[in-house]
This record gives structure tokens, C-alpha cells and sequence, in this order.
């Protein structure tokens, strides 16, 4: 559920956006399509909503594992969007300096492999939307206990309610195989670029987990579950 983004209300619950994206939509397949010719062609300034009509905009709720392909690409523009998560593979966008997600209201985190674009530089994200933000400290979802092992859990057909995404492949610290280990669910805000992102971290073992850094100035500084972690006051305090 999205919270509210204009009053402060640290108390409230939130939750994970629950919706599956339809791969049989136009909007989805247009997106592959853009995908394919931008890794080709590789080109260093990718705006694939602008090559969608409204509705097609508003089919796109993720983005397909296939931005891995991106390596090219500098400048990663998606204003406006309708999206609620974005996939671990944009840790592989190894060119990635800029990302503009502005106004992606329903963007409220980013997955911690996001990390991973060294390059990475620039953002420009409404931190309203966030959560956790330090203008008005919203709460985070609460993440499930951790599993040290994953034997009874489908990794490719995950409820996003429960987990905030519909598939986990890797360990989002060492990159190992999640089915080979466990999986330890924590958030970190840190910063990544111009702006401090709440990260979702997927990690394999509760030493992946304590391999993460402090969390940014201001922030929560240990790894958490969300749920009613104390925060620092907002600005509105």
C-alpha cells in the first residue's frame, strides 16, 4: 500500500505493492522490444517510456532482468513511471552514471545491487515517495524471518506482498546462487548517488549481512527489519 507523501505519519503500516507485472501486455513486450535495440545499437542515453503510450506506461510496473544488457548506457531516464520495484540486474549497468526516476510516486526503494554501477552519479528521485525518507520518516515494510534454508520456498513464483518482489536468484552481497544458502531479508538506506535510497537487501547468510556498511548520516545505521524500527526525527519534528 502506498502511504501518504504530503503529512508525516511515522506510525502508519505499509506494505510492499503486491501486483505481478502481465508479460502478456503491450506496454511489457514494447519494453523488451526497446530493450533489445538499445543493447544493440548501444546507445548511452536510454528513455524507453517515451516510445510508450499512456496505457502501455501504465502496464509497466518492473523492469525485465534484461537491463543487464544495458552496459552501455550512461543515462537510465524513467520519468513518470508507473513502476513499484526494479529488478537486481541494474547492478549490472557497469556505464550507468545517471538515473532519473522522478516522479515515480510508487517507487518507494531500490534493490541494494544498485550498488554495484560504481559509475553511478547522479539521481534525481521524488523522496517523498521513499521509504524512510528524512522529510518524513515513514516506516518501512516488515520484512519475513530469516531462512537458513529455502528448500520449501519457490524463489521464481514469490508473493511481493510478503517479499517485495516475485523472484530472488542471488545473494545480493556476494552474488552467490540464494538456493544454496538461506535468505536473510534486511533494509540499509545509503547513499547512491545524489540521493539516500531504502535498499532491500536479499543475502544468503547472516554474514553477508553483517558484511553490509554503516547506513548513511542520518539514517538508521545497523541493518533492520523494518516494521517499528525507531528512526531519527524527521524535518517536520
Amino acid at each position: 500500500m502506498c502511504f501518504d507523501q504530503a503529512k508525516p505519519h511515522p506510525r502508519a503500516r505499509v506494505g510492499f505493492h503486491a501486483e505481478r507485472q502481465d508479460p502478456s501486455s503491450a506496454g511489457w513486450r514494447r519494453l523488451l522490444e526497446l530493450i533489445e535495440e538499445a543493447a544493440e545499437d548501444g546507445r548511452e542515453e536510454f528513455r524507453p517510456l517515451v516510445e510508450l503510450n499512456a496505457e502501455e506506461r501504465r502496464q509497466v510496473i518492473t523492469l525485465p532482468p534484461s537491463i543487464a544488457s544495458l552496459t552501455a548506457v550512461r543515462h537510465f531516464v524513467l520519468y513518470g513511471s508507473n513502476l513499484v520495484r526494479i529488478p537486481p540486474e541494474i547492478g549490472a549497468m557497469a556505464s550507468l552514471e545517471e538515473i532519473t526516476p522522478y516522479t515515480s510516486y510508487r517507487l518507494h526503494w531500490f534493490p541494494y545491487e544498485i550498488t554495484r554501477c560504481s559509475k553511478l552519479v547522479r539521481s534525481t528521485v521524488s523522496t517523498r515517495a521513499l521509504f524512510g525518507n528524512y522529510k518524513l520518516r515513514p516506516p518501512f515494510p516488515r520484512l519475513q524471518h530469516w531462512r537458513d534454508s529455502v528448500a520449501d520456498l519457490d524463489l521464481t513464483q514469490l508473493d511481493a506482498r510478503r517479499w517485495g518482489t516475485t523472484a530472488i536468484r542471488g545473494c545480493s552481497v556476494c552474488d552467490r546462487p540464494i538456493e544454496q544458502g538461506g535468505l536473510h531479508q534486511v533494509w540499509i538506506s545509503l547513499r547512491v548517488a545524489t540521493d539516500v535510497l531504502p535498499l532491500l537487501v536479499n543475502a544468503c547468510s547472516a554474514a553477508c549481512v553483517s558484511a553490509l556498511p554503516s547506513g548513511a548520516a542520518d539514517y538508521v545505521q545497523l541493518p533492520h527489519a523494518g516494521g517499528s524500527v525507531e528512526q531519527p526525527p524527521s524535518d517536520w519534528d
